[in-house]
């Protein structure tokens, strides 16, 4: 396994797969268990998968699917979407998750985080942290698939989820989410520097120069993508990819 982690994270809605930009215009690419079969060939580490409907109706999660998901998978499988209660936490991890992603459960109820830790241990837990600039520039959480303002910034939020129990963080910029035009490195830094915890950088990966940066200037643990290993070419074409394991030991030994 990488000393640090790059996983792909894919998007469901209504049942398959899908990928927007800066958390809108979501577009159907494809089918979940044929993108994990073909992840599985890559030998890729990790795989996330968030449920964005869900996640905007507070619905229960896909039971089935998820399942149907994590025996597929050679690789662990983390899930985020709809996810309020301990109990469909538990349900999760029975069906096969290894980690369980929280958003909005976190800002409604912290103390989910210390319950959900409890019962599987704080390295299964992941608050996700979802970041928007705001007109002064400024950072600010958002939740609910990027709708709603929670008037906290991010560096706050994250020292909040490591008290209340959090194993690590999944820190996306909505700004930059599918853009592919590099990571915001500032607000990566603010938060890693910040706390203990493993910082897992999101939203703007295009290449994996980007990658590098992201571990090396701004102090990521790890970095998601999603664009990035589900399109090809500047007509953005799907294909879903994943690079080699020798690509990316090297980029973190240079």
């Amino acid at each position: 396994m990488l000393r640090n982690r790059v996983i792909p994270v894919l998007l469901l809605q209504n049942g398959g797969l899908v990928k927007g930009e800066k958390f809108k215009n979501h577009k159907y690419v494809g089918d979940p268990i044929n993108a994990v079969r073909i992840f599985n060939e890559k030998e890729v580490d990790e795989l996330s998968f968030i449920d964005i409907s869900a996640s905007a109706g507070l619905d229960e999660p896909n039971y089935s699917l998820i399942e149907e998901i994590a025996s597929e998978a050679f690789m662990p499988v983390a899930y985020g979407g709809g996810i309020q209660s301990v109990k469909q936490a538990e349900r999760l991890f029975r069906l096969g998750v290894e980690k369980v992603i929280i958003n909005g459960a976190f800002f409604a109820n912290p103390d989910l985080i210390n319950e959900c830790s409890q019962l599987a241990g704080s390295q299964s837990i992941v608050v996700a942290i979802d970041v928007k600039k705001n007109l002064l520039g400024g950072y600010e959480v958002c939740v609910h698939n990027g709708v709603k303002k929670t008037g906290i910034n991010p560096v706050d939020y994250a020292k909040n989820a490591q008290i209340y129990g959090a194993g690590e963080i999944l820190l996306t910029s909505i700004d930059r989410e599918g853009t592919c035009r590099g990571l915001d490195l500032d607000l990566i830094r603010q938060v890693a520097d910040a706390v203990e915890l493993p910082v897992i950088a999101q939203g703007g990966v295009g290449n994996l120069e980007d990658i590098k940066q992201a571990v090396k200037s701004a102090g990521a643990s790890a970095v998601a993508a999603g664009s990035f290993f589900t399109f090809y070419g500047k007509h953005k074409a799907v294909l879903l990819t994943y690079p080699a394991y020798h690509e990316l030991e090297n980029l973190f030994l240079n």
